[in-house]
């Protein structure tokens, strides 16, 4: 298992962590379900075609300092295209959010870099 994805066990037992067994949320908007079908896109991602390299393009991307843009570019992309290609296509939100959970990576990062 690589170290980047999230799947429904890690997802599990880091709710579990933060909110204990017994305390489960009562969401209203039914973020718990949400959560494990986008850790389980995500999972899906890593088998497609084009990730079974050992790198992905957009690792070479964010390592040259291009992520910023690559990723925001990708969520306006993904957003914009929402009802127009497909229709109301879930798979475009699902995007939005994974070039999302991208971009918090890029930031979390270049944080980090500047901190030292």
């Amino acid at each position: 298992m690589q170290k980047t994805q999230l799947t429904k066990l890690s997802l599990q037992s880091i709710m579990i962590s933060m909110f204990g067994k017994k305390n489960k949320i009562d969401y209203r908007y039914n973020e718990g379900e949400l959560l494990n079908e986008f850790s389980q896109y995500i999972d899906n991602t890593y088998k497609q075609h084009y990730s079974l390299n050992k790198y992905q393009s957009t690792e070479f991307i964010i390592d040259s300092g291009h992520g910023e843009g690559f990723c925001i570019g990708n969520i306006m992309k993904y957003a914009q295209r929402y009802g127009k290609k497909g229709g109301k296509n879930r798979a475009d939100i699902l995007k939005v959010l994974h070039y999302g959970l991208f971009m918090l990576h890029v930031h979390d990062k270049a944080t980090k870099e500047a901190n030292k």
